[in-house]
This record gives structure tokens, C-alpha cells and sequence, in this order.
């Protein structure tokens, strides 16, 4: 009787390729989000870049928004003291789709 209960709490917690695929999946879009909503608001509320951890933030996320510089003519538009970054908005709004459109992809899948 043991035994059958040792194999059973083993199993338990195994996991497909297919579901940590999703969770890591998952893991970076959230993460992703996290850091261009980080570059955001530090951008949005004129955050000096000399301060280590802004020059962290900005730093991490400037691989992040290769792929979308060319969107945009300028950078961030400034309106009334307040900095608004599109290229970085837009970027979380193409990761998201893009991780939802590959989640719900690989959970069609069989």
C-alpha cells in the first residue's frame, strides 16, 4: 500500500512540456510588462537617469524596444512637464498580443 501511495504523490507534480512551455511563456510576457511599465512612469514622472536604479530600468528595457524604435519618429513627447513614451507603450501592447496570441496558440495545440 506504500508503494502505490510513494508512485501517486510523485506523479502529482509532474508537469507536460506543453504547461511549463505556457509558464515560462507567461513568466517572461509578465515580466516584460512589468519593466516597460517600470520605464513608463519613471519616464512619465522625469525620473533623473543619473540615479542607479533608474539607469538600471532604462537600461534593461532599451533591448526591449529595438524591435519598435522605427514605429515612432520621435521617442517620447513631452506635454506640460510630463513625458510620454509611445515607443515603450506600444511595445506593451505588441507584447501582450503577441504573448496571448502564442498562449492561446499553444493551448490549441494537442
Amino acid at each position: 500500500m506504500m508503494d502505490s501511495l510513494t508512485i501517486k504523490e510523485e506523479t502529482m507534480w509532474q508537469y507536460s512540456p506543453k504547461q511549463v512551455a505556457n509558464s515560462m511563456l507567461m513568466l517572461f510576457v509578465g515580466l516584460t510588462e512589468m519593466l516597460l511599465t517600470l520605464r513608463v512612469a519613471l519616464r512619465f514622472f522625469n525620473a533623473n537617469p543619473d540615479a542607479s536604479f533608474v539607469n538600471w530600468a532604462y537600461t534593461q528595457t532599451q533591448t526591449l524596444l529595438e524591435p519598435f524604435r522605427a514605429v515612432f519618429t520621435s521617442t517620447d513627447v513631452v506635454l506640460r512637464g510630463w513625458v510620454v513614451d509611445y515607443v515603450a507603450l506600444f511595445a506593451m501592447a505588441a507584447y501582450a498580443v503577441a504573448g496571448y496570441w502564442l498562449v492561446s496558440y499553444m493551448r490549441s495545440m494537442k
